[in-house]
Protein backbone atom coordinates (compact mmCIF):
# COMPACT_ATOMS: atom_id res chain seq x y z
CA UNK A 1 0.00 0.00 0.00
CA UNK A 2 1.46 2.97 -0.86
CA UNK A 3 1.86 5.50 2.17
CA UNK A 4 0.14 9.55 1.64
CA UNK A 5 3.29 10.73 3.07
CA UNK A 6 5.92 9.77 1.16
CA UNK A 7 4.80 11.88 -2.04
CA UNK A 8 6.29 14.94 0.20
CA UNK A 9 9.86 13.26 0.63
CA UNK A 10 9.69 12.91 -3.26
CA UNK A 11 12.02 16.14 -4.39
CA UNK A 12 10.28 18.65 -7.02
CA UNK A 13 12.52 20.96 -9.48
CA UNK A 14 10.90 23.46 -11.54
CA UNK A 15 11.91 24.10 -15.15
CA UNK A 16 11.36 27.48 -16.70
CA UNK A 17 11.32 27.82 -20.41
CA UNK A 18 12.68 31.07 -22.43
CA UNK A 19 12.18 30.43 -25.80
CA UNK A 20 14.17 32.65 -27.87
CA UNK A 21 17.53 32.58 -29.58
CA UNK A 22 19.00 34.98 -31.54
CA UNK A 23 19.46 32.13 -34.43
CA UNK A 24 18.93 28.41 -34.46
CA UNK A 25 21.62 26.08 -34.23
CA UNK A 26 21.68 23.47 -36.48
CA UNK A 27 21.80 20.85 -34.35
CA UNK A 28 19.42 22.21 -32.57
CA UNK A 29 15.76 20.70 -31.89
CA UNK A 30 14.39 22.70 -28.82
CA UNK A 31 11.12 24.95 -29.06
CA UNK A 32 12.30 27.77 -29.68
CA UNK A 33 11.87 31.27 -31.73
CA UNK A 34 13.97 33.92 -33.08
CA UNK A 35 14.10 36.47 -30.45
CA UNK A 36 12.88 40.12 -30.22
CA UNK A 37 13.08 42.25 -28.25
CA UNK A 38 9.66 43.56 -27.64
CA UNK A 39 9.22 44.73 -24.14
CA UNK A 40 5.29 44.54 -23.91
CA UNK A 41 5.95 40.89 -26.03
CA UNK A 42 8.31 39.65 -23.20
CA UNK A 43 6.51 40.95 -20.11
CA UNK A 44 3.54 39.32 -21.48
CA UNK A 45 5.20 36.12 -21.27
CA UNK A 46 6.46 36.15 -18.05
CA UNK A 47 3.23 37.18 -16.76
CA UNK A 48 1.74 34.09 -18.40
CA UNK A 49 4.59 32.09 -16.91
CA UNK A 50 3.62 32.67 -13.65
CA UNK A 51 -0.22 32.42 -14.86
CA UNK A 52 1.01 28.64 -15.88
CA UNK A 53 2.61 28.31 -12.71
CA UNK A 54 -0.30 28.86 -10.50
CA UNK A 55 -2.26 27.04 -12.42
CA UNK A 56 0.10 24.27 -12.04
CA UNK A 57 0.79 24.65 -7.90
CA UNK A 58 -2.55 22.96 -6.72
CA UNK A 59 -0.77 19.57 -8.36
CA UNK A 60 2.49 19.42 -5.59
CA UNK A 61 0.74 18.80 -2.36
CA UNK A 62 2.81 22.18 -0.94
CA UNK A 63 6.00 20.94 -1.69
CA UNK A 64 8.61 22.82 -1.27
CA UNK A 65 11.01 23.16 -5.26
CA UNK A 66 14.48 22.10 -4.31
CA UNK A 67 15.98 23.58 -7.63
CA UNK A 68 15.16 25.69 -10.35
CA UNK A 69 16.72 25.64 -14.11
CA UNK A 70 16.00 28.94 -16.17
CA UNK A 71 16.77 27.43 -19.73
CA UNK A 72 15.79 27.42 -23.31
CA UNK A 73 16.39 29.12 -25.78
CA UNK A 74 18.82 31.88 -24.03
CA UNK A 75 17.48 33.00 -21.10
CA UNK A 76 20.15 35.76 -20.74
CA UNK A 77 18.72 37.44 -23.49
CA UNK A 78 16.35 39.08 -20.98
CA UNK A 79 17.44 41.41 -19.32
CA UNK A 80 18.14 41.06 -15.35
CA UNK A 81 15.45 43.38 -14.81
CA UNK A 82 12.94 41.16 -16.42
CA UNK A 83 14.85 38.12 -14.87
CA UNK A 84 14.11 39.67 -11.20
CA UNK A 85 10.59 40.21 -11.87
CA UNK A 86 10.21 36.44 -12.99
CA UNK A 87 12.15 34.81 -9.99
CA UNK A 88 10.19 37.50 -7.44
CA UNK A 89 6.57 36.04 -8.35
CA UNK A 90 7.68 32.88 -8.67
CA UNK A 91 8.56 33.07 -4.97
CA UNK A 92 5.53 34.44 -3.83
CA UNK A 93 3.61 31.73 -5.78
CA UNK A 94 5.74 28.47 -4.31
CA UNK A 95 7.97 27.58 -1.25
CA UNK A 96 11.64 27.22 -1.68
CA UNK A 97 13.87 24.84 -0.18
CA UNK A 98 16.25 26.10 2.59
CA UNK A 99 19.69 25.34 0.23
CA UNK A 100 17.65 25.83 -3.64
CA UNK A 101 19.80 25.96 -6.20
CA UNK A 102 19.19 28.39 -8.89
CA UNK A 103 20.41 27.60 -12.52
CA UNK A 104 20.30 29.72 -15.31
CA UNK A 105 21.64 29.23 -18.87
CA UNK A 106 24.37 31.58 -20.87
CA UNK A 107 25.65 31.75 -24.07
CA UNK A 108 29.06 33.64 -24.14
CA UNK A 109 27.53 36.52 -27.06
CA UNK A 110 25.05 37.49 -23.94
CA UNK A 111 27.62 38.30 -21.03
CA UNK A 112 27.03 42.32 -20.23
CA UNK A 113 29.47 43.27 -18.21
CA UNK A 114 28.95 42.92 -13.86
CA UNK A 115 25.53 41.34 -14.72
CA UNK A 116 27.49 38.26 -12.55
CA UNK A 117 26.65 40.23 -9.82
CA UNK A 118 23.36 40.71 -10.01
CA UNK A 119 22.17 37.49 -11.01
CA UNK A 120 23.69 36.24 -7.46
CA UNK A 121 21.98 38.83 -5.68
CA UNK A 122 18.92 37.55 -7.41
CA UNK A 123 19.39 34.35 -6.60
CA UNK A 124 21.10 32.63 -9.02
CA UNK A 125 24.20 30.53 -7.56
CA UNK A 126 24.69 28.25 -10.54
CA UNK A 127 25.61 29.13 -14.23
CA UNK A 128 25.54 26.76 -17.09
CA UNK A 129 27.95 28.31 -20.19
CA UNK A 130 26.81 26.76 -23.92
CA UNK A 131 30.38 26.52 -24.91
CA UNK A 132 30.21 23.26 -26.92
CA UNK A 133 33.61 23.68 -28.16
CA UNK A 134 36.76 26.02 -28.61
CA UNK A 135 37.62 25.05 -31.96
CA UNK A 136 36.85 28.12 -34.11
CA UNK A 137 36.58 26.31 -37.14
CA UNK A 138 33.70 24.01 -35.32
CA UNK A 139 31.66 26.90 -33.99
CA UNK A 140 31.35 28.74 -37.07
CA UNK A 141 30.29 24.75 -38.89
CA UNK A 142 27.65 25.02 -35.61
CA UNK A 143 27.10 28.64 -36.59
CA UNK A 144 27.68 30.03 -32.47
CA UNK A 145 27.89 33.31 -32.43
CA UNK A 146 31.12 33.75 -30.48
CA UNK A 147 34.65 32.45 -31.13
CA UNK A 148 37.18 30.72 -28.91
CA UNK A 149 39.27 33.97 -26.99
CA UNK A 150 35.44 35.19 -26.29
CA UNK A 151 33.75 31.79 -24.84
CA UNK A 152 37.01 31.61 -22.22
CA UNK A 153 36.83 35.70 -21.55
CA UNK A 154 33.26 35.27 -20.86
CA UNK A 155 34.32 31.96 -18.54
CA UNK A 156 37.05 33.41 -16.58
CA UNK A 157 34.26 36.87 -15.93
CA UNK A 158 31.76 34.35 -14.72
CA UNK A 159 34.68 32.71 -11.94
CA UNK A 160 35.38 35.85 -10.43
CA UNK A 161 32.45 35.29 -8.28
CA UNK A 162 33.08 32.45 -5.92
CA UNK A 163 29.85 31.79 -4.75
CA UNK A 164 28.31 30.73 -8.03
CA UNK A 165 29.10 27.27 -9.54
CA UNK A 166 30.03 27.25 -12.84
CA UNK A 167 28.93 24.58 -15.57
CA UNK A 168 30.84 24.40 -18.84
CA UNK A 169 28.44 22.48 -21.93
CA UNK A 170 30.99 20.85 -23.92
CA UNK A 171 29.39 18.55 -26.98
CA UNK A 172 32.16 16.20 -28.47
CA UNK A 173 31.69 13.22 -31.53
CA UNK A 174 30.90 16.08 -33.81
CA UNK A 175 30.99 15.72 -37.41
CA UNK A 176 34.94 14.89 -38.90
CA UNK A 177 36.01 15.85 -35.15
CA UNK A 178 39.48 14.07 -34.69
CA UNK A 179 40.86 12.22 -31.57
CA UNK A 180 43.16 15.09 -30.97
CA UNK A 181 40.35 17.75 -31.48
CA UNK A 182 37.94 16.33 -29.01
CA UNK A 183 40.86 16.19 -26.82
CA UNK A 184 41.79 19.75 -27.18
CA UNK A 185 38.48 20.45 -26.51
CA UNK A 186 38.68 18.67 -23.27
CA UNK A 187 41.68 19.88 -21.75
CA UNK A 188 40.82 23.40 -22.74
CA UNK A 189 37.99 22.58 -20.02
CA UNK A 190 40.11 21.35 -17.49
CA UNK A 191 42.06 24.11 -17.80
CA UNK A 192 39.91 26.66 -16.87
CA UNK A 193 38.91 24.63 -14.03
CA UNK A 194 34.98 25.00 -13.52
CA UNK A 195 32.46 23.43 -10.88
CA UNK A 196 31.18 20.81 -13.38
CA UNK A 197 31.21 19.76 -16.90
CA UNK A 198 28.18 18.47 -18.65
CA UNK A 199 30.47 16.45 -21.97
CA UNK A 200 27.81 14.72 -24.29
CA UNK A 201 28.12 13.13 -27.80
CA UNK A 202 26.43 14.92 -30.58
CA UNK A 203 23.08 13.91 -31.34
CA UNK A 204 21.56 14.28 -35.21
CA UNK A 205 18.10 14.94 -34.28
CA UNK A 206 15.31 14.87 -36.68
CA UNK A 207 13.65 18.43 -37.36
CA UNK A 208 17.02 19.59 -37.67
CA UNK A 209 19.74 21.67 -40.43
CA UNK A 210 21.87 18.27 -39.84
CA UNK A 211 19.78 15.92 -40.49
CA UNK A 212 17.98 17.49 -43.55
CA UNK A 213 21.69 17.71 -44.95
CA UNK A 214 22.15 13.82 -43.61
CA UNK A 215 25.12 15.21 -41.66
CA UNK A 216 26.80 11.91 -39.71
CA UNK A 217 28.53 11.96 -36.33
CA UNK A 218 32.53 11.26 -36.22
CA UNK A 219 33.07 7.92 -36.69
CA UNK A 220 32.49 5.14 -33.79
CA UNK A 221 36.01 3.91 -33.47
CA UNK A 222 36.48 7.69 -32.71
CA UNK A 223 34.09 8.00 -30.62
CA UNK A 224 35.21 5.52 -28.24
CA UNK A 225 38.53 6.66 -27.80
CA UNK A 226 37.28 9.79 -27.72
CA UNK A 227 35.49 8.59 -24.43
CA UNK A 228 38.51 6.09 -23.11
CA UNK A 229 40.86 9.03 -23.29
CA UNK A 230 38.57 12.18 -22.34
CA UNK A 231 37.76 10.55 -18.94
CA UNK A 232 41.05 9.76 -17.68
CA UNK A 233 41.73 13.72 -18.36
CA UNK A 234 38.56 14.66 -16.63
CA UNK A 235 39.68 12.24 -13.83
CA UNK A 236 43.09 13.39 -13.41
CA UNK A 237 41.83 16.62 -12.96
CA UNK A 238 39.24 16.16 -10.22
CA UNK A 239 36.49 15.76 -12.04
CA UNK A 240 34.48 12.48 -11.08
CA UNK A 241 31.72 10.84 -12.82
CA UNK A 242 28.01 10.86 -11.30
CA UNK A 243 26.03 10.18 -14.84
CA UNK A 244 26.93 9.19 -18.11
CA UNK A 245 27.57 12.88 -19.30
CA UNK A 246 28.10 14.75 -16.10
CA UNK A 247 31.39 15.13 -14.18
CA UNK A 248 31.55 17.48 -10.95
CA UNK A 249 34.29 18.65 -8.72
CA UNK A 250 33.33 17.65 -4.92
CA UNK A 251 30.01 18.91 -3.53
CA UNK A 252 29.48 20.43 -6.86
CA UNK A 253 26.71 17.88 -8.43
CA UNK A 254 23.98 19.97 -10.17
CA UNK A 255 20.79 19.21 -7.90
CA UNK A 256 18.35 19.82 -10.52
CA UNK A 257 20.12 16.98 -13.03
CA UNK A 258 20.33 15.00 -10.05
CA UNK A 259 16.55 15.16 -9.50
CA UNK A 260 16.19 13.96 -12.87
CA UNK A 261 17.84 11.24 -13.44
CA UNK A 262 16.69 9.51 -9.95
CA UNK A 263 13.08 10.00 -11.12
CA UNK A 264 12.14 12.47 -8.80
CA UNK A 265 9.72 14.82 -9.85
CA UNK A 266 9.26 18.22 -11.92
CA UNK A 267 7.07 21.00 -13.02
CA UNK A 268 7.85 22.33 -16.80
CA UNK A 269 6.35 26.12 -17.25
CA UNK A 270 6.64 27.92 -20.60
CA UNK A 271 5.68 27.12 -24.43
CA UNK A 272 6.53 23.40 -24.62
CA UNK A 273 8.11 22.28 -21.37
CA UNK A 274 7.15 18.80 -19.49
CA UNK A 275 6.04 17.97 -16.32
CA UNK A 276 6.34 14.70 -14.43
CA UNK A 277 3.82 14.74 -10.81
CA UNK A 278 3.64 11.98 -8.50
CA UNK A 279 0.17 12.13 -6.73
CA UNK A 280 -0.89 11.57 -3.54
CA UNK A 281 -2.29 8.32 -4.85
CA UNK A 282 0.75 7.19 -6.03
CA UNK A 283 -0.04 7.63 -9.98
CA UNK A 284 2.33 9.43 -12.03
CA UNK A 285 1.09 12.27 -14.43
CA UNK A 286 2.99 14.00 -17.33
CA UNK A 287 1.89 17.31 -18.51
CA UNK A 288 3.34 18.56 -22.19
CA UNK A 289 2.53 22.55 -22.96
CA UNK A 290 1.81 24.23 -25.45
CA UNK A 291 4.43 24.65 -27.81
CA UNK A 292 2.67 27.33 -30.19
CA UNK A 293 3.92 30.40 -28.27
CA UNK A 294 0.55 32.50 -29.40
CA UNK A 295 -1.45 30.18 -27.99
CA UNK A 296 0.68 30.23 -24.37
CA UNK A 297 0.04 33.51 -24.56
CA UNK A 298 -3.99 33.01 -25.26
CA UNK A 299 -3.60 31.19 -21.41
CA UNK A 300 -4.01 27.71 -23.19
CA UNK A 301 -1.01 26.29 -21.47
CA UNK A 302 -1.72 22.53 -20.59
CA UNK A 303 -1.65 20.62 -24.00
CA UNK A 304 -1.44 17.20 -22.95
CA UNK A 305 -2.41 15.24 -19.82
CA UNK A 306 -1.03 11.50 -19.63
CA UNK A 307 -1.60 9.42 -16.38
CA UNK A 308 1.16 6.55 -17.00
CA UNK A 309 0.98 3.18 -17.19
CA UNK A 310 3.07 0.62 -14.75
CA UNK A 311 5.32 -0.47 -17.80
CA UNK A 312 5.97 2.95 -18.68
CA UNK A 313 7.17 4.07 -14.84
CA UNK A 314 9.39 0.79 -14.69
CA UNK A 315 11.01 2.12 -18.54
CA UNK A 316 11.40 5.79 -17.19
CA UNK A 317 12.55 4.72 -13.60
CA UNK A 318 15.33 2.82 -15.19
CA UNK A 319 15.94 4.63 -17.84
CA UNK A 320 17.18 7.68 -15.93
CA UNK A 321 18.49 5.85 -12.96
CA UNK A 322 20.83 3.32 -14.92
CA UNK A 323 23.11 6.35 -16.11
CA UNK A 324 24.27 7.20 -12.51
CA UNK A 325 27.60 6.50 -11.28
CA UNK A 326 25.61 4.80 -7.98
CA UNK A 327 23.85 1.89 -7.26
CA UNK A 328 20.16 2.02 -6.83
CA UNK A 329 18.47 1.39 -3.72
CA UNK A 330 15.40 -1.65 -4.06
CA UNK A 331 13.40 0.88 -1.21
CA UNK A 332 13.87 4.27 -3.82
CA UNK A 333 11.97 2.04 -6.53
CA UNK A 334 9.36 1.82 -4.57
CA UNK A 335 9.22 5.10 -3.46
CA UNK A 336 9.61 6.47 -6.78
CA UNK A 337 7.13 4.44 -8.69
CA UNK A 338 5.21 2.55 -6.18
CA UNK A 339 5.48 -0.26 -7.72
CA UNK A 340 7.07 -3.49 -5.34
CA UNK A 341 10.68 -5.05 -6.56
CA UNK A 342 8.67 -8.20 -6.65
CA UNK A 343 6.97 -7.40 -9.90
CA UNK A 344 10.17 -6.71 -11.75
CA UNK A 345 11.95 -9.94 -10.28
CA UNK A 346 12.10 -12.01 -13.99
CA UNK A 347 13.49 -8.51 -15.83
CA UNK A 348 16.54 -8.38 -13.07
CA UNK A 349 17.36 -11.85 -13.18
CA UNK A 350 18.05 -11.59 -16.90
CA UNK A 351 19.45 -8.25 -16.47
CA UNK A 352 21.82 -10.12 -14.02
CA UNK A 353 22.40 -13.11 -16.32
CA UNK A 354 23.89 -11.06 -18.88
CA UNK A 355 25.78 -9.44 -17.03
CA UNK A 356 24.23 -6.01 -16.77
CA UNK A 357 23.86 -5.30 -13.52
CA UNK A 358 24.80 -6.80 -10.16
CA UNK A 359 22.22 -7.10 -6.58
CA UNK A 360 22.71 -7.17 -3.15
CA UNK A 361 20.21 -7.56 -0.56
CA UNK A 362 19.46 -3.33 -0.65
CA UNK A 363 20.59 -2.42 -4.33
CA UNK A 364 21.21 -2.98 -8.22
CA UNK A 365 24.23 -1.21 -9.58
CA UNK A 366 24.88 -1.35 -13.55
CA UNK A 367 27.85 -2.88 -14.29
CA UNK A 368 30.78 -1.69 -16.84
CA UNK A 369 28.98 -3.83 -19.29
CA UNK A 370 25.54 -2.60 -18.34
CA UNK A 371 27.12 0.87 -18.92
CA UNK A 372 28.61 0.11 -22.73
CA UNK A 373 25.46 -1.60 -23.22
CA UNK A 374 22.59 0.41 -21.64
CA UNK A 375 19.86 0.46 -24.79
CA UNK A 376 20.30 -3.47 -24.92
CA UNK A 377 19.87 -3.40 -21.11
CA UNK A 378 17.09 -0.89 -21.18
CA UNK A 379 15.53 -3.53 -23.67
CA UNK A 380 14.93 -5.59 -21.22
CA UNK A 381 12.63 -3.51 -19.41
CA UNK A 382 10.07 -2.74 -22.23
Amino acid sequence: MYKKNIVKEIPISLYIHIPWCIRRCPYCDFNIFIFKRKKKYINKYIKNLHNDLKQDIKLINNRKICSIFIGGGTPTLLNHKEIFILLKKIKKIIKFSKNIEITIEMDPKTLIKNEIKIYYKLGINRISLGIQTFNNKKLFFLKRMYNSNQAIKTIKICKKNKKIKINIDIIHSLPKQTLYEALVDIKKTVKLNPNHISWYKLNIEKNTYFYKKKIKNTKENIFLNILKFGNIILKKHGFKQYEISSYSKKKCISKHNLNYWNYGDYLGIGCGSHSKITKKNGSIIRIIKQKNIKKYNLKKYIYKIKILKKKEIILEFFMNNFRLFKPIFKSDFFKYTNIHSKEINKKIKIAINNGYIKENKKTWETTKKGKNFLNDLLEIFI
